[in-house]
């Protein structure tokens, strides 16, 4: 809670007081602004950007692991910033391996969206434990995100990523799909099939085809996940930590 957040990714954030510029260090207004949306693997920042304006009450942050494509996404928002004053200021990207640091930068319920468009299907199965969705991580995704709030999105044109995806995620006991309807009256369904780059790439090459497989999953309160009856329950204990596809256990 300690992270000022302003000063390298938000120096101009909307929710700053105009006649806040004499104060200098960590104050109370600097310390309530941190990103509350995630684009985990953000790569060139079209969603990122898009969501600055689709979500302007929200603070977002992309999230990439190269550091020269992050560098590009800075540069890119900051020549957005200057050609635009006042806007694109709620949008920042940084630098990190999401797989292993988010625990670092979150506390406990402080986010309210998980973008995780295109991820690298890794095909081979002994490699399906790199994969960015697992059972390992959708509980830190739940410990991460605040619940009946948070939103969990997923998209690729891999139908078979897309299977994965879905069978970890509805075998979670935080996390609820939500129905065709209610994705639909979301906007960010839209933003994430239509501005992404590759969405759009999707849409004009079509490696895999040009369908493109997503779904949307709520995170419900823990007392709510209690009392639901599930069938392969997805909670993690001893007797199931190494089962057969996790962590690259096969059984022989």
């Amino acid at each position: 809670d300690l992270f000022d957040w302003t000063e390298d990714h938000y120096p101009e954030h909307p929710t700053l007081a105009q006649d806040d510029t004499e104060m200098s260090g960590f104050n109370s207004q600097s310390a309530a602004i941190r990103p509350d949306v995630l684009d985990v693997g953000c790569g060139f920042g079209g969603l990122t950007m898009a969501l600055s304006h689709a979500l302007p009450n929200n603070t977002i942050l992309g999230l990439e692991i190269r550091a020269k494509v992050t560098e590009y996404v800075r540069l890119r928002i900051v020549a957005q910033r200057k050609e635009h004053p006042g806007q694109y200021q709620n949008c920042s990207v940084m630098r990190t391996n999401a797989m292993k640091y988010l625990p670092n930068f979150f506390p406990k319920a402080a986010l309210e969206k998980f973008f995780f468009c295109f991820p690298d299907p890794h095909f081979k199965r002994k490699n399906h434990p790199r994969r960015i969705v697992s059972e390992r991580l959708l509980s830190e995704y739940a410990f991460l995100l605040k619940p009946e709030v948070g939103r969990l999105y997923c998209i690729t044109d891999v139908k078979d990523l897309h299977d994965w995806h879905v069978d970890k995620c509805d075998a979670h006991p935080l996390f609820e799909r939500l129905t065709e309807e209610e994705m639909e009256a979301d906007p960010c369904v839209t933003l994430m099939k239509t501005e992404t780059e590759e969405g759009k790439k999707v849409k004009r090459e079509g490696r895999f085809g040009h369908d493109m497989y997503y779904q949307v999953y709520k995170r419900v309160d823990e007392t709510l996940a209690a009392n639901k009856e599930k069938v392969g329950l997805g909670s993690v204990t001893a007797a199931n930590f190494f089962g057969e596809g996790e962590f690259g256990v096969e059984v022989q």
